[in-house]
């Protein structure tokens, strides 16, 4: 089953979307890439090994990977290994390091500054907001180490760019994940945490990346495997890009996007949103299947032998009506506007701030909910302490959570 093949079922593309800014900017990216030293935080997952892949490409000296998860990293190495020698002849290592842990901080303390950091560490999951719990670990993931992360650069100085994912749902967001990456967002940008610094802060949003960790389409995969149901939601579109187009999307905005702005793909919603029921049904036909829709959990998993004896495989709908959950993608949000970075698939976003010494008060808040179990916090405490710094949050709340459904 090859993930190239599948990701032109969710993209509808089998070019590269991205090929022809990579072409044209091939000296810039050299430039900054060649002969340098490279962090990369969070490299281990599928947007950050896709990111390290195109990295390679340009011949860095030293290229250094942090990610707690050791089975991915491991994984990472086996791969590059087993696919090309561009990291025979260079500076590559990979450590099992929390980003914001003390552990980090000696780590940064005794090497050479790095000329690029690239951050992809972050709880990316909607579900993830089920309870007062995740959400801290939420914020404390994509913020509050993020921030620790940034000071401890500044005080090893001489670091030229600094670029940390962001997502489509940071845009005008409805659930906490998405509040927190436009948080992340205030974070880099703003000159709250590190005052008088020098360092080129990118980020860039966007879709969805088809069958990446984690992802809808990717549990189609492992529920396969497992024998088990198939399910989306019905009448949901996305946008979706390939593994390989976000590590170049990424790499464009972390050596290529102007200062302070954050990039976002040029897709056409009539031609490059895709529906999940569609794309579910391709996915059972390339496995040599015909889907039989299902609106209910028990018999969808009670009927996975008899279905599969007859050529058929399950697949359950369900209604899009979980907490969090935007019924459409955008990009842009409504206090912003999209600008032209001389790219023909990319456009730029420039980071607008809001009243100053609120992040710093924010972070403040939520360090002490984490620090202290003895101060009292809920659910409705943390959005309100959210809203006050994202005002176009309107969080979707139904009571009913991802992990509620197959």
């Amino acid at each position: 089953m090859l993930i190239n093949d599948l990701s032109v079922m969710a993209t509808g593309r089998r070019s590269n979307l991205f090929g022809e800014d990579i072409r044209n900017h091939k000296a810039e990216i050299e430039d900054k890439v060649c002969g340098k030293s490279i962090l990369v935080i969070g490299g281990a997952g599928s947007i950050g090994s896709a990111t390290i892949g195109a990295l390679l490409s340009y011949r860095p000296h030293k290229l250094h990977v942090i990610d707690q998860n050791e089975n991915n990293l491991a994984e990472l190495v086996r791969d590059l290994r087993s696919s090309s020698d561009k990291i025979n002849n260079i500076d590559f290592r990979t450590l099992p390091i929390d980003y914001g842990s003390g552990v980090m901080h000696r780590f940064l303390l005794e090497q050479e500054p790095y000329n690029h950091v690239l951050n992809f560490a972050a709880i990316k999951h909607v579900r993830s907001e089920k309870d007062t719990y995740s959400i801290l670990q939420m914020l404390d993931t994509n913020i509050i180490k993020l921030a620790r992360l940034l000071c401890w650069l500044q005080e090893k100085g001489s670091t030229e760019s600094f670029f940390s994912v962001s997502t489509d749902k940071a845009a005008n967001p409805v659930n906490l994940m998405g509040a927190s990456k436009r948080l992340m967002e205030h974070v880099i940008f703003s000159d709250e945490v590190t005052p008088n610094s020098r360092v080129k802060m990118t980020s860039a949003r966007f879709a969805n990346v088809a069958f990446s960790d984690g992802s809808l389409l990717y549990s189609f995969i492992k529920r396969m495997d497992k024998r088990q149901p198939l399910a989306c939601p019905r009448g949901t579109k996305r946008f979706f890009i390939s593994l390989s187009e976000a590590g170049q999307l990424c790499l464009l905005a972390a050596m290529c996007a102007p200062e302070d702005h954050l990039l976002i793909p040029r897709l056409d919603p009539e031609h490059d949103l895709h529906d999940l029921e569609e794309i579910a049904i391709a996915f059972l036909r390339y496995n040599g299947f015909k889907p039989r829709i299902y609106a209910d959990g028990d018999r969808a998993r009670a009927s996975v032998e008899s279905d599969i004896a007859s050529g058929f495989y399950p697949l359950l709908l369900t209604e899009l009506d979980t907490s969090g959950e935007k019924p459409y993608e955008e990009f842009v949000g409504d206090n912003e506007n999209s600008v032209e970075i001389g790219m023909l698939k990319l456009s730029g976003i420039i980071y607008q701030p809001y009243t100053k010494g609120i992040i710093t008060e924010f972070l403040s808040i939520i360090e002490k909910y984490i620090s202290n179990p003895q101060a009292k916090v809920s659910q409705e405490d943390v959005i309100a302490n959210i809203s006050d710094v994202v005002p176009e949050f309107k969080h979707i709340k139904s009571g009913m959570s991802l992990d509620d459904r197959m």
